[in-house]
């Protein structure tokens, strides 16, 4: 894995493990997908094997075959041939009894500037298992604060799109 040489581009690296901070557009997404701790299993792999970028098709590239903190990795944003690598790091991953998954952060030449965080949930009152992403972002380019509410709206549309790469008990 190289070496943390370049920053991230926001300095509330993390801040995804609690409350998002202040001046950022903040989302959250989580819904049931299914029941069980082995759902819960299935989909944490999933999502520590980049499941959720590559179900969507925006998976390019990383540095490990799953998610582990100090990746990088490359995501690409567009339609076709029209778009931009993006490039992040894994800030941590969550290895809890009941929630899995992990965090990446912008690096330079990101379009935006922020933390999004990829996760599943095991409620072991009720053996319900939730899918969750949750985020906090600034533009980082012209062309997205050129974008404004459309650029919030493609967000919101990927989280769901994420989720429902998630396997289900269905």
């Amino acid at each position: 894995m190289p070496e943390e040489t370049v920053p991230f581009t926001y300095p509330d690296v993390g801040a995804t493990r609690t409350t998002s901070p202040d001046g950022y557009h903040r989302f959250r997404h989580r819904r049931p997908i299914g029941y069980g701790r082995d759902l819960f299993e299935r989909g944490a792999d999933h999502i520590l094997d980049y499941g959720m970028q590559k179900g969507v098709g925006i998976f390019r590239r990383a540095d490990t075959e799953t998610a582990q903190p100090g990746t990088e990795l490359t995501v690409f944003l567009g339609l076709g041939p029209l778009g931009i690598s993006a490039p992040c790091r894994v800030v941590y991953v969550l290895d809890e009894p009941d929630r899995r998954g992990f965090a990446y952060g912008t690096l330079p030449g990101h379009p935006e500037v922020g933390e999004e965080l990829f996760a599943v949930e095991y409620d072991p009152t009720d053996d319900t298992v939730y899918g969750l992403v949750t985020a906090f972002s600034q533009p980082g380019a012209w062309y997205v604060r050129l974008g404004g509410p459309v650029v919030r709206l493609i967000q919101r549309w990927f989280a769901h799109r994420y989720l429902n790469t998630l396997p289900t008990n269905s």
